[in-house]
């Protein structure tokens, strides 16, 4: 099997011992589970007005991330209302 450097890189860390087992796991697993249910449950609605010239751009760069446009417009407001949208 052929390996690329960031697989080899991995690969290297590993055969040295460098990785780890994580005590607690499964429950950290089911802390984090919850926090991302909890970040991605649609349960408001909001409607707002935007330029044809803006929703074109979106529904285009959309496509090109193989997103429906709504999902695009939740994930930019996410990002944005978490301190995560660079540029901004």
């Amino acid at each position: 099997m052929k390996l690329d450097s960031a697989e080899k890189e991995i690969l290297d860390s590993v055969e040295k011992g460098e990785w780890h087992s994580v005590e607690g796991l499964n429950e950290t697993r089911k802390l984090y589970s919850g926090y991302a249910a909890a970040t991605f449950r649609k349960d408001k609605r909001v409607n707002i007005r935007i330029s044809g010239k803006g929703l074109e751009a979106l529904q285009k760069k959309a496509l090109e991330e193989d997103l429906p446009c709504q999902t695009l417009i939740s994930s930019l407001i996410h990002k944005f209302a978490s301190g995560r949208l660079p540029g901004v």
